[in-house]
C-alpha cells in the first residue's frame, strides 16, 4: 500500500509542485491525472492500487475546485479498459489513439469538468 501511495499520489503531488508555480504565474495551464477506473469502482483483487488511485482522484478533483477561476485546469481521467492488449481475459481493450481525445477534450473544450472516464 505504501509503495502505491508514494508512486501514484505523492508522485503526482511532486510533479504538480514542480509545474504549478509557472502555471500560476502565466495564469494558464492544464494538469491531467490518470488512474484506472478502480479509483471510482474498486476491484478487491487490486485493492492497494485502487486505494492509492482513489486518493489521487480525490486530490485531483479537490485541486480542480481550488484552481477554479485561475485559468488553470486540473482534472482526473479514469481509464476503464486495458490499453493496447488485454491483461485480464474478457476485459475490454482500447488503442491509445482511441483514448487520447479524452485528454484533448479536457484541455480544450471541457475545462470546467473535473473528471472524464474512458470506457467502451
Amino acid at each position: 500500500m505504501q509503495h502505491e501511495m508514494e508512486f501514484q499520489l505523492y508522485g503526482a503531488i511532486a510533479a504538480t509542485q514542480a509545474a504549478l508555480p509557472a502555471m500560476r504565474e502565466a495564469g494558464a495551464g492544464t494538469l491531467l491525472y490518470t488512474t484506472g477506473a478502480g479509483s471510482i469502482d474498486p476491484v478487491p483483487a487490486v485493492a492497494n492500487v485502487n486505494a492509492a488511485a482513489a486518493a489521487l482522484r480525490n486530490w485531483a478533483i479537490n485541486l480542480h475546485k481550488e484552481l477554479d477561476g485561475t485559468g488553470i485546469q486540473a482534472a482526473h481521467v479514469g481509464i476503464d479498459v486495458s490499453i493496447g492488449m488485454s491483461v485480464v481475459p474478457g476485459f475490454p481493450t482500447a488503442k491509445p489513439e482511441q483514448i487520447s481525445p479524452v485528454y484533448w477534450d479536457l484541455h480544450t473544450t471541457k475545462r470546467d469538468q473535473a473528471e472524464l472516464v474512458f470506457s467502451l
